[in-house]
This record gives C-alpha cells, structure tokens and sequence, in this order.
C-alpha cells in the first residue's frame, strides 16, 4: 500500500505488538490518546528532535509512523526515507487504530480517546 507520490504505507491490521511506532501528534493529542509503547516526537519538533529518533529506534528496525489520520505521517515518513531510514506510513493512522478496537492510553496510562 502507498500514500500519494510513492510513500510507502501499511494499514493498522499490519501492526504487531513488537512493531515500533513512532507518533508525529501534537502533545494535546498524544495526551488525550495514544498507542502504548509508541515514541512520541511532535512533527512540529520533529527535525529538532530527530537524534531521539535515532537514539531510541531499535537498529534495523522499520519505523511505522503515526498520527491521527496519516497526513502528517505520510510527510515524516517521507522524510524518514529520504534521510535512508526503513519508514512506512500507518494509513488511517490513530483513528483507524481505534477503530480496529486497539488499546488506546492517556498521558497518565488510562484509557483514552483519539481526537
């Protein structure tokens, strides 16, 4: 699957527990509701915060990024490639997530809610 110029994308259903997700959201949504395990880097932080990535992205790995529908991700993950990562967009991002009925957890590891 691929969104818009040949950015390379996977649907939530592709997702495994052991997968690494990074979330490109902005704090109010990640607080309201996020994956549990999932990296956290605002995409309007992202090129500042981009060693964290790096740092913290188990080597070898592919790099699902997320956000709340895929438009946002879709252009990290852009980036992510160009830069010579292994990065895939999630498709219908966090909304999609929900809906598949996967857990979603507040800032304080309760359940929460995808805005």
């Amino acid at each position: 699957m691929s969104f818009g110029s040949g950015i390379p994308a996977v649907g939530v259903d592709a997702l495994s527990a052991e997968d690494f997700l990074l979330d490109v959201r902005e704090a109010d949504e990640w607080a309201a509701g996020h994956a549990e395990g999932a990296l956290h880097i605002p995409m309007s932080d992202f090129v500042a915060r981009f060693g964290e990535l790096t740092e913290k992205a188990p080597e070898g790995a592919q790099i699902k990024v997320i956000c709340r529908s895929g438009g946002r991700s879709a252009q990290v993950t852009a980036y992510l490639v160009q830069q010579g990562l292994d990065a895939v967009n999630v498709a219908g991002g966090m909304q999609d997530w929900e809906a598949a009925g996967r857990p979603v957890v507040d800032g304080n590891g309760a359940p929460g809610t995808v805005i």
